[in-house]
């Protein structure tokens, strides 16, 4: 008896020893396969969409005779497919492969990007820009998706911070990058502006070809994981809750579509998803502008509008680490909202051209540090596999509606360089950021309190199945 129960506890620690082996192992490997693809086709897709500002500071505005409507008239026909497509490009995801769609859609609008170089008027510009918007609106929320289905979700904020925080790198390099690059002028027979959307869509065009070859379809077939190594994943997986334990429940059904909709967190997360987004679009799109009109012409604009997106970089990664640790995705949201709160007011408040200008270090770092804790808080909480879908597509289009949003505020209704309508409506949307948030907060503890006490009193196999998050087993990420 003795020696049975020595064996056993031998058996019990090698198991532990090896489970922290693998552990330590396969995340890793995700980190060192996965994860960098998802963060370079998230940074080539800001490339490619934002660039257009840089390229209205080297003269495309003048060079194609367009209005300042016109303009926001071309960056919305963008936005309008970008959201539309986020649903129904989240409910195929799995069937067709995200080895196959992602890279599909990372060639295609590499094709659009590029002829943007080509265009010598205002329905050229707006072609362009329409299929653009239609093959890359699926994007971000395919990639949420996608994570989310190779990482618990204890472990998902710092890896969605990654590929997002590359949207602030993009600012950042975007300036430097524009301001080599349109050194070209003339080259060709093309204007410097032109060579901005030329050679950056080529090099999607390229790297789209090459992420098919790449990006595993899912942890069971990633070629670069043992058949241990792939079981151990799926079982974590599945313990976190990250994908379901019957397989059967990640089929797909209206039903979960519906409930993603119904779902009262998803609807909260949802208007601060509007909210974040009209900040992070309206920065996005107009931060080179807003420089420019601080009194900064020409290259200098295009590399003064480099150390805001550093300084959030590095406050994204720091506070994601944060988030994972804690698990307080709503905090993070609520902290740097009022980032927001006092950047976007030092803006409002002074006419001196230093302090709008580092006023833009406190709204620029916390619109895109308070992003990717957004969007994780709603991947967090859904489940099945289709509720979690929809739910972030559902998510993504309330962003992409706030983009529009700031596009027309910052592009037509609110003239610069003080943007004085546009500042005063970001300061209440960063305030509600934190009433929303607030709230969810409020309603998500409520909601695990209630689950503990049914644990309480009900056995797990008692329980109805198909629930998803709203089995008592689930427990809510604040």
């Amino acid at each position: 008896m003795y020696m049975d129960a020595l064996n056993k506890t031998d058996q019990n620690d090698s198991s532990e020893q090896y489970s922290a082996v693998l552990e330590a192992v396969v995340w890793k490997k995700f980190d060192r396969w996965v994860l960098p693809m998802c963060t370079a086709m998230y940074l080539i897709s800001f490339f490619d969409m934002n660039n257009i500002g840089n390229a209205r500071i080297a003269g495309m505005q003048t060079a194609l005779n367009i209005s300042d409507y016109q303009y926001t008239m071309a960056l919305t026909s963008a936005l309008v497919p970008y959201f539309a497509m986020g649903l129904p490009s989240n409910l195929i995801l799995k069937r067709i492969g995200p080895d196959r769609l992602l890279p599909t859609m990372i060639t295609m609008w590499g094709i659009g990007a590029a002829m943007q170089g080509f265009v010598t008027g205002y329905t050229g510009l707006l072609l362009c820009r329409f299929f653009l918007g239609l093959t890359q609106g699926g994007l971000f929320p395919g990639l949420v998706l996608y994570l989310s289905s190779f990482y618990p979700r204890e472990r998902l904020q710092i890896r969605i911070t990654t590929f997002f925080a590359s949207a602030s790198l993009t600012g950042a390099f975007s300036g430097l990058l524009a301001a080599a690059i349109t050194k070209m002028n003339g080259r060709g027979g093309r204007p410097g502006w032109a060579w901005v959307f030329i050679l950056e869509g080529l090099f999607t065009i390229v790297f789209g070809i090459f992420s098919f070859l790449i990006l595993p379809r899912s942890p069971e077939t990633a070629r670069f994981l043992s058949l241990e190594e792939r079981r151990y994943v799926v079982s974590k997986l599945k313990s976190s809750k990250s994908i379901s334990e019957d397989d059967r429940e990640d089929d797909f059904s209206w039903i979960e579509v519906l409930r993603a909709i119904r779902s009262p967190q998803v609807f909260m997360l949802c208007i601060v998803l509007f909210f974040g987004g009209t900040l992070l679009f309206g920065l996005a799109f107009f931060e080179p502008t807003i420089v420019a009109g601080l009194g900064y012409t020409g290259n200098q604009a295009q590399l003064m509008s480099v150390p805001p997106f550093i300084f959030a970089f590095l406050a994204s990664v720091i506070s994601a680490f944060i988030s994972d640790r804690y698990g307080c995705r709503g905090l993070t949201v609520i902290f740097f909202a009022i980032w927001c709160i006092i950047g976007f007011s030092m803006f409002y408040a002074t006419t001196s051209r230093h302090v709008q200008y580092a006023s833009l270090f406190f709204s620029v770092t916390g619109a895109y540090a308070s992003a990717p804790a957004e969007i994780t808080w709603v991947a967090n909480n859904s489940a099945p596999h289709v509720r979690r879908a929809s739910s972030i597509a559902l998510g993504s289009v309330a962003s992409n509606s706030g983009g529009i949003l700031a596009i027309w505020l910052l592009g037509s209704l609110s003239p610069g360089p003080n943007f004085t309508v546009a500042t005063i409506t970001f300061i209440a949307m960063s305030i509600g950021l934190v009433v929303i948030s607030s709230l969810n907060v409020f309603y998500l503890w409520r909601e695990n309190c209630a689950k503990a006490k049914m644990r309480l009193s009900l056995v797990k196999e008692d329980e109805l199945e198909h629930l998803g998050d709203r089995s008592a087993w689930f427990v809510y990420t604040l």
